[in-house]
């Protein structure tokens, strides 16, 4: 189980990679129930750092596992836990990572999905390892009726943990809202790391048109829809809660190769250079946006030296055409001009500073000529608009 041998090509990486995801333990998510928890509690499944395993490891119950393992299964049935998304929403994907797991993975998986108007008042506290669900739990979990719910992976096998094929990508074609999932192990064993990438959907007919929101975070709906390069961080990492953890919970790019040999600055103090990287969101909702938050938390020797943001406003087709396109020939406007940034430091900008006074659906935040940001923040008022956003054009959520 210690090494991680090679075995094969790594295969292409699938594009809803590029959506939240909308289990993480970050964003709320959390284990509900599970039927055994021997060798490695099912909480690990969400854990936002990859997993790792340590040779030396042991507990009183056996192997230290950086994941879920229950024990080999002597009785008739199989392992499955229930898990609360974090973020409810729609599921385009899931990555089932087994990483570590060689000798011991399960050797099928299958995932249904449950969509609750109110969360379950059971969960699960504490280290669970060497448990198993009680007769009390068992009956609590039953009332759900999860076995009933639709599949979103039917039973799939699983390929062992080794670094070329630990990740088992499962495209996901279900346009309903999710809350809960069934995860379920055939028959038993270990997975490492379970990620479930979509987009949140929010109720938005409770949202005043007078009340600010932040319209391109994960957890009302804002999505990342293209970005030209990120090396160190992914940008839907700025769209995230709260403030980031470190760098790596951030979207930070490789430095640029096209850097002028000597650096020139221009009666502002910024920098002449030919390069940028950029990222574009979908918002959650159209708005208009009258504050915006750029974040370089952490970011102190590799920072932008600035940035700008620039909208426009598409419709469901205009997008997917975008997408198509690399986003090449969009008609962006510039909502906030170049801005001069500093390390680690929130950048506030209200609405003076902001040259659009129309709605959008889509932003693209552009940074020269390099670097890394942590977070950002369009804060503005839903509006109606005809031209409504893909995932604005499906039935509404109880977010």
């Amino acid at each position: 189980m210690a090494e991680r041998k090679t075995i094969g090509k790594t295969e292409a990486e699938p594009d809803f990679l590029q959506f939240n995801d909308l289990v993480c333990e970050t964003v709320g998510g959390k284990v509900i129930f599970a039927t055994d928890e021997w060798f490695a509690p099912a909480g690990n499944l969400l854990k936002r750092e990859p997993p790792q395993f340590i040779a030396s490891a042991f507990t009183e119950f056996g192997k230290w596992m950086d994941g879920w393992e229950t024990r080999r299964k002597r009785i008739p049935g199989h392992d499955w836990c229930i898990i609360q998304l974090g973020v409810p929403g729609l599921i385009h994907g899931c990555d089932v990572d087994t990483s570590f797991f060689t000798g011991n993975h399960s050797p099928y998986v299958s995932i249904q999905a449950g969509c609750l108007d109110q969360p379950p008042a059971f969960t699960l506290v504490g280290d669970r390892t060497g448990m198993a669900a009680s007769d009390s739990e068992m009956a609590a979990v039953a009332k759900l009726g999860s076995e009933a719910w639709p599949e979103l992976v039917c039973v799939s096998q699983l390929q062992p943990g080794y670094s070329d094929c630990c990740h088992n990508y499962f495209k996901v074609d279900f346009n309903s809202r999710v809350t809960h999932l069934r995860l379920n192990m055939h028959p038993d064993g270990g997975i490492a790391r379970l990620r479930v990438y979509g987009v949140g959907q929010r109720d938005w007919s409770s949202v005043s048109t007078n009340q600010d929101v932040d319209l391109v975070a994960m957890t009302n709906g804002g999505v990342c829809l293209g970005y030209s390069d990120a090396h160190f961080g992914h940008p839907r990492n700025m769209i995230g809660l709260g403030r980031a953890a470190n760098m790596a919970d951030g979207w930070e790019t490789a430095r640029r190769l096209d850097r002028p040999k000597r650096l020139k600055v221009d009666p502002r103090g910024i920098l002449q250079v030919p390069g940028r990287e950029w990222a574009v969101f979908r918002l959650a909702h159209p708005g208009l946006i009258g504050a915006i938050e750029v974040d370089t938390n952490h970011f102190r020797g590799n920072f932008p030296d600035s940035c700008r943001i620039e909208a426009c406003l598409l419709s469901p087709e205009e997008e997917a055409r975008s997408i198509r396109s690399g986003w090449n020939p969009v008609q962006w406007e510039v909502l906030l001009p170049p801005q001069k940034l500093l390390p680690h430091h929130r950048h506030h900008y209200s609405s003076s500073d902001l040259r659009l006074s129309f709605p959008v659906s889509h932003v693209r935040l552009v940074i020269a000529p390099d670097g890394g940001v942590s977070r950002l923040r369009l804060w503005g008022r839903p509006t109606p608009t005809a031209a409504a956003p893909a995932n604005q054009k499906r039935p509404a959520s109880k977010l």
